[in-house]
């Protein structure tokens, strides 16, 4: 894994953590409900977020580590999956 993109998620993931912990006492404090879905919200971006650093930490070493080693085949498939799935959100 690329270090710097390593970093971001580490980093990423770790505030998605505190967003949970803060998601869940803004449910056992009862808060309004479109407070809570606005956090919620705010989580499944980021985690869409941690998505797209693993994809391009993907493309950029093991894609193109498929490709130089002459499995161009499986290299073009990986890339259609990551197309689709980015397309999905």
């Amino acid at each position: 894994m690329r270090e710097e993109i390593k970093s971001k998620t580490t980093n990423r993931l770790k505030r998605i953590e505190g967003q949970v912990r803060g998601l869940a006492k803004m449910i056992d404090e009862e808060k309004y409900c479109i407070d809570v879905i606005n956090q919620s919200s705010a989580i499944r971006q980021a985690l869409s977020a941690v998505e797209d650093l693993m994809m391009e930490n993907h493309l950029s070493t093991h894609v193109i580590h498929q490709m130089k080693g002459g499995q161009e085949q499986k290299a073009v498939a990986e890339i259609i999956k990551v197309f689709k799935r980015a397309k999905k959100k």
